[in-house]
């Protein structure tokens, strides 16, 4: 075996890795985006951050790499709060952030 293949055995599953992540981060701006537009308040920096991956069992038994992703986003333009955005593959599975102005309590 050459050092030219082990690179490219190895390289595979880096840029796999990698792509996956980039999906997974797009699909937590439109998620995050969403709920900002739901609840009224502004989204702030037009990004999210990976905050923490991890390994972890979908509700099907299968392995998969779980993402936390962190947004931030203002009510009235003087703060900052912090949402965060958790990706389970290609599937939300979960939001913890802005909460729609019919579902807020006064």
């Amino acid at each position: 075996m050459t050092w030219l293949m082990i690179l490219l055995m190895l390289a595979a599953p880096a840029i796999a890795y990698w792509s996956a992540g980039r999906a997974a981060a797009e699909l937590a701006v439109h998620h995050g985006r969403r709920a900002c537009y739901h609840a009224g308040v502004q989204w702030l920096d037009q990004s999210v951050h990976l905050v923490k991956v991890r390994l972890r069992r979908s509700e099907s038994g299968w392995l998969g790499w779980e993402r936390h992703f962190r947004f931030e986003y203002s009510s009235g333009g003087e703060d900052r709060r912090a949402g965060l955005v958790i990706m389970h593959g290609r599937a939300l599975a979960g939001l913890v952030g802005p909460m729609p102005e019919e579902a807020s309590v006064h």
